[in-house]
């Protein structure tokens, strides 16, 4: 198993023990074995709720308002993408001229 430097401490390094799995930390300067080639989409799908400065900072206390709040966030996010993947499609009169 692969790990950041950031999770090098004898706590991890015995929960691996404990497992039967042994840890490679990855030093720098030393390129890792395997490389990502794309973002994975639990990445992105947090990047996007990240622009959403109520979800950074949640003081909410109630469950379903959060709950809301993202789903909420959600729909911003697909209302977006569904704009820009019919900006490339279609055409239309009222088209503004200005990408989305």
């Amino acid at each position: 198993m692969h790990l950041d430097a950031g999770y090098d401490s004898a706590a991890t390094r015995d929960l691996l023990t404990a497992r039967g799995l042994t840890g490679e930390i990855a030093r720098k300067g030393v390129k890792a074995p395997v490389q990502a080639t794309r973002r994975w989409y639990i990445e992105r799908t947090n990047a996007w709720h990240n622009a959403f400065n109520r979800l950074q900072r949640c003081y909410e206390r109630k469950e379903n308002v959060i709950h809301a709040y993202l789903d909420l966030a959600d729909a911003i996010i697909t209302i977006r993408s569904l704009i820009r993947q019919d900006w490339t499609l279609y055409r239309w009169d009222t088209r503004p001229t200005r990408r989305p």
